[in-house]
């Protein structure tokens, strides 16, 4: 099977309706001209002009990302990290997400390239097997738990987008199998994070009456209105304001720029890195300087770990970096207020870290009463008891009972397997090396702030979930094309073996 940038990317579609198969041809141009009249038609008669001309555009970077499939992924990033919690102004019995409507063309983009014969194999690589019975799992535990609680259009929905992000694992590596794909997308996720830490900070440095008026606009798309829209410690307009850009909270902001800074330090090391390094400077010190500003503790630590790990096991100068990084934390007047609010948590002396402790108490209850498969993810049988808890882990085991929480571990017990045993052959790539170290302590910064955060796998947090598992595809894809390579960014032989010849169109 020949990499599938040896075909261009323009001619995506001419596969899809010049198929030799008349009737996927045909079906694609019925559905994509049904498709235009209903969505033109609607537009038109229920909004104005405008938002007839913004949805003819949007089916035009529907139909481009058909076309391309990493378009669809650049979409989803984007939307990800710049616009997560945007919606359509408008109803479809639900209201649908950017995130939603990115993530769809994505999938079908999938599935239209093994439609057309583009992809003749499927692969899993051995994380696959515990990824899937997870995603098992999961649907069992939301089955059993719609006997004590009633079905909502809300829970269906979110719950479908969390599934649908898990599942977003066998997509990457089935269609990032080249080191060139590989890079072009740890590109985007670093690009669209640090544009996120820009705006998070052009906002905190606006007036606040300016910030508010400017968060506020994005009203129309679902996002909140008013005050609200401008965050403190504690809450309370009395002390340290904390950036959000445009992810409404600021830990949500923190855990997007912990995976992406993670991502980004070990290209300071590299010979070929993926951004030119007279901007991955001014990069780096963005998406840190709004990483102190959200005053997200667990993302910090997470982060913390992340480094660490890098500095033990691969690059020893980070240690100097990071050691700066903690004087610079600790001694400059400017941050004596955010170092003071980290020792209180740290100490468990300040509210909202007595507030997580009774968060912890009451998940562990829920999870004594309901042990094996927890409660599913529509509510609590027990009106003493409720679902919610500021830790991944304990949110797991809720949701899906001490069973779940295994599977999830097991996951991540296979993922580090695998990073141990590709360690030496990533060695052997200098330009993936430092893409490959930076995903997986990405993975160790998001399971680390995942201790006193709980957005990665949170139906309210979709974007969150979906980047988690990105990540997870991205670090999986990498280890395939180094590990199995040798590091020469080529298909192993192994693999070649168990793959069919692409058909010739």
């Amino acid at each position: 099977m020949k990499p599938e940038t040896n075909l261009p990317a323009q001619d995506w579609l001419y596969h899809l309706f010049a198929s030799r198969h008349r009737w996927l041809s045909a079906l694609a141009a019925l559905a994509l001209t049904v498709s235009l009249a209903i969505a033109g038609g609607y537009l038109l008669a229920e909004f104005n002009p405008l938002y007839a001309i913004a949805g003819v555009a949007a089916l035009g970077l529907a139909l481009w990302m058909l076309r391309d499939i990493e378009v669809a992924y650049w979409a989803v990033i984007g939307i990800a990290c710049l616009f997560p919690f945007a919606s359509f102004p408008f109803s479809i019995g639900f209201t649908p997400t950017f995130l939603d409507a990115a993530l769809g063309a994505l999938f079908l983009a999938w599935l239209l390239r093994i439609m057309s014969g583009r992809q003749q194999r499927l692969e899993t690589t051995s994380l696959g097997g515990p990824v899937a019975v997870f995603l098992l799992l999961a649907l069992v535990a939301f089955l059993l738990g719609l006997g004590h609680a009633p079905l909502t259009s809300y829970v269906v929905r979110h719950f479908a987008e969390i599934i649908l992000s898990v599942t977003l694992f066998f997509l990457v590596v089935n269609t990032v199998q080249e080191p060139e794909r590989l890079v072009r997308l740890v590109r985007a996720l670093v690009i669209c994070a640090c544009g996120a830490a820009l705006l998070g900070i052009v906002l905190y440095v606006l007036p606040d009456a300016l910030t508010m008026q400017l968060l506020s606009a994005l009203r129309p798309f679902g996002y909140p209105v008013g005050p609200g829209v401008l965050r403190y410690i504690r809450d309370d307009p009395t002390l340290a304001q904390r950036a959000t850009s445009t992810s409404v909270d600021p830990n949500v902001l923190g855990s997007l720029l912990n995976i992406a800074i993670a991502i980004t330090v070990p290209q300071i090391f590299a010979r070929q890195p993926i951004v030119h390094r007279r901007y991955l400077w001014p990069m780096l010190g963005i998406m840190t300087l709004c990483l102190g500003l959200t005053i997200s503790r667990g993302s910090w630590v997470g982060l913390g770990g992340a480094l660490l790990i890098i500095a033990v096991l691969r690059y020893r100068k980070l240690w100097w970096l990071m050691l700066a990084g903690a004087a610079l934390f600790l001694l400059l007047p400017q941050t004596q207020q955010y170092a003071a609010h980290f020792v209180e948590g740290l100490r468990i002396q300040d509210l909202a870290t007595q507030m997580r402790i009774g968060e912890y108490r009451d998940a562990l209850t829920l999870i004594g009463r309901y042990p094996i498969l927890g409660v599913g993810f529509a509510g609590s049988p027990d009106i003493d008891t409720y679902i919610g808890v500021a830790n991944l882990y304990l949110l797991i085991a809720e949701e899906m009972g001490l069973v779940g929480l295994t599977s999830f571990l097991v996951v991540m017990v296979v993922f580090f397997a695998r990073f141990w045993r590709a360690r030496t052959a990533a060695m052997a790539d200098e330009r993936l090396e430092p893409i490959w170290w930076g995903l997986h302590g990405a993975i160790v910064g998001a399971l680390g702030g995942g201790i006193f955060d709980h957005y990665f796998f949170n139906l309210d947090f979709h974007h969150s979930a979906t980047l988690f598992w990105l990540v997870i595809g991205l670090a999986t894809a990498a280890t395939e094309i180094v590990g199995e390579t040798g590091g020469r960014g080529g298909r192993g032989k192994r693999e070649q073996a168990f793959l069919l010849p692409a058909r010739r169109t």
